[in-house]
């Protein structure tokens, strides 16, 4: 459990060429009627061989998240198709340095570029700015926080909406101009943003990105919206 209603899920897929981080697969569940349902998910591990990671945010009312979230169990198979996603995703190969801008479980592509950046030993700085609720709702809180201990080159901002820790100096509220221009504090401009979340905050987002003068094609962005879960 990440969340108490979102669970990373680690799949055995036999024949699994590795995927590049930001792609996401398809995951068809198939009912003992026949009644299919799909739905499309970011993957949330570094690339490797026959296993990925997702992390699946339940959605009330849903008809594919609640059973990976609460039914799911291990030995259980279903449907995969991918990787999918040619635009955004990032390569070791990539110039830096690199702003992260997620919101909600927007973060897990983010975190996949993270894993694959720290699994190649890149040196790229890469600047996570995190907007969520509250600190209860951070995805890999323990694995960014001890991240940012050892890899002086990773930054993580959060923007938390809803309340934040007792220590916050920055207030409760939407995403800012502020908030994205803490990217640039260290290593100046960054070469690319990757953006993913909600509709609304990516749209939000990218304003502001664009307001402070920002290419938009150094801008690439991963959106969702509501599907039915």
């Amino acid at each position: 459990m990440e969340t108490r209603t979102a669970k990373t899920l680690v799949l055995d897929v036999p024949g699994w060429d590795g995927h590049d981080a930001g792609q996401h697969v398809d995951i068809r569940l198939t009912a003992p009627d026949g009644y299919t349902a799909q739905r499309s998910y970011s993957i949330a591990s570094a690339g490797m061989a026959n296993q990925l990671e997702l992390t699946i945010q339940q959605v009330s009312g849903g008809e594919v998240s609640p059973y990976l979230v609460e039914t799911a169990e291990i030995g259980d198979e279903f449907e995969l198709r991918g990787p999918v996603g040619g635009w955004f995703r990032w390569k070791p190969s990539d110039d830096g340095p690199v702003s992260l801008i997620g919101g909600g479980s927007g973060i897990v592509p983010l975190m996949a570029m993270i894993r694959a950046r720290q699994q190649q030993e890149s040196l790229a700085p890469f600047h996570l700015i995190y907007s969520a609720r509250t600190p209860d709702h951070v995805f890999y809180a323990n694995e960014l926080f001890r991240a940012t201990e050892t890899e002086p080159h990773l930054q993580v901002t959060y923007a938390f909406t809803r309340a934040g820790l007792p220590a916050d100096t920055r207030a409760p509220g939407r995403l800012t101009a502020q908030d994205v221009a803490a990217a640039e504090d260290k290593h100046g401009p960054p070469a690319r943003t990757f953006i993913c979340g909600p509709n609304g905050f990516v749209e939000a987002a990218t304003e502001l990105l664009l307001q402070a003068g920002r290419s938009a094609s150094t801008i690439r962005t991963e959106r969702f919206g509501p599907s039915g879960g």
